[in-house]
């Protein structure tokens, strides 16, 4: 349930808040009455008040009081212009949101609507099904993490030494990548690796695929097959002088019944812009083959897959676990945000993983989806026994049988 509240002596709002629709607004003239209208009276109970702006000083001790009598709170300040410093202040003391002070019914109503449907989320005592539902690890996969990768680390400490020598003595740089990563529930981690690659190498992806070729990317591609562009007819002259300044010629379709989509710098079809965009959703993920970028030490470290130890120690430390779905660079995680791709970070993130073992086994060729299946379908089947197969046969099939 959602109370209204306005605490202030204006007679204008007090006006509009009467005519709010379906709500019962209730008014106070001091801050001890408010606090005490907001007393639950059934369980869940939630008020939204509206606070007529004063006295800087006399409307902090007022909020600071309210804030601390009442959990069930959601303070709206409705104020004219506040520069800086009072800003500061109020948001300090307990300011929840501001509104103009001349807002109009509807405007208020909208507020409330908005409060409303995100109950559950700003109040900490709401019905749990109305949470943002978080992934738990089990204790009993947390326990496992813990032991294994405390007993690699030791055990694999002598190739911890040879691995960081080597890599020093081929090229310049840190023996250790970081890269940000995107792991369970969409948390973003320091994702720890041997380095393999020249230093800056990030910063070159985009053109190492566009001359490598991404192998997901070229495996949905048919052969022969090639971009065709869309456009609407008849154009103004102002969308004609920008295709024009942007090379586009005369010989591309024209479609009467096609709309037309015009950017600060592009003119293209819906039907093109919708295709490019699931073409991106597709090819979420980069994998470059037989990729220059890659050191003599790299090629070996990453064929024997020495280079993901350090990640022993993001598991040490909680941010992945041994066995899970693989955490995703920021730009590939960032496209797969649909429904139908977040139940592979409600799951573990993990050094090895069901998709990983079965793309070997398929000699490492797997598309987009085909991962993204398999990764739901772990985070959904995922239990003990489950991950030892997938460690025992990780294990036996660590060489991989090509360079990427």
């Amino acid at each position: 349930m959602l109370g209204v509240i306005y605490l202030g002596n204006n007679p204008e709002t007090q006006e509009r808040l009467k005519y709010i629709p379906g709500r019962l607004v209730q008014f106070a003239s001091n801050y001890k009455d408010a606090a005490s209208m907001c007393s639950p009276h059934v369980p869940n109970e939630h008020f939204i008040m509206f606070f007529e702006q004063n006295i800087l000083a006399e409307d902090v001790t007022a909020i600071t009081y309210l804030k601390k009598k009442c959990k069930n709170v959601y303070i709206i300040l409705l104020t004219h212009q506040l520069d800086s410093d009072d800003r500061k202040s109020y948001q300090k003391c307990g300011i929840n949101d501001t509104l103009d002070v001349n807002a109009s019914i509807t405007e208020i109503n909208k507020k409330i609507q908005f409060i409303g449907d995100r109950e559950g989320m700003l109040f900490d005592d709401a019905p749990s099904k109305h949470r943002i539902l978080r992934f738990k690890i089990p204790f009993w996969k947390r326990s496992f993490d813990i032991i294994f990768s405390l007993l690699a680390i030791i055990v694999l400490s002598p190739v911890f030494i040879i691995t960081a020598i080597a890599i020093r003595l081929e090229s310049k740089g840190p023996v250790i990548f970081k890269s940000k990563r995107v792991g369970t529930n969409y948390t973003i981690f320091d994702f720890l690796k041997f380095r393999s690659m020249y230093v800056d190498a990030e910063s070159k992806l985009k053109e190492v695929a566009k001359t490598a070729g991404n192998q997901y990317a070229e495996k949905d591609k048919q052969p022969g097959e090639e971009k065709q562009n869309t456009i609407t007819a008849p154009l103004g002259d102002e969308a004609e002088m920008m295709m024009l300044s942007m090379g586009m010629g005369s010989d591309m379709m024209i479609s009467d019944d096609e709309v037309m989509l015009v950017g600060d710098d592009f003119v293209v079809s819906e039907t093109d812009f919708n295709k490019e965009k699931e073409e991106e959703n597709n090819n979420a993920f980069v994998k470059i083959e037989n990729d220059p970028r890659v050191t003599k030490v790299g090629r070996f470290i990453r064929k024997y897959s020495i280079d993901e130890l350090p990640q022993l120690f993001n598991i040490l430390r909680g941010d992945m676990s041994v066995v899970g779905n693989r955490p995703l660079p920021l730009y590939e995680a960032e496209k797969l945000t649909v429904d139908a791709s977040i139940d592979r970070f409600m799951a573990p993130a993990g050094l090895t993983g069901l998709w990983q073992v079965e793309e070997r086994g398929k000699g490492g060729m797997m598309s987009a989806e085909e991962r993204k299946q398999l990764d739901i379908i772990y985070g959904q089947t995922y239990n003990f026994m489950l991950d030892m197969k997938i460690i025992f046969r990780t294990i036996f099939a660590f060489v991989q049988k090509e360079n990427v």
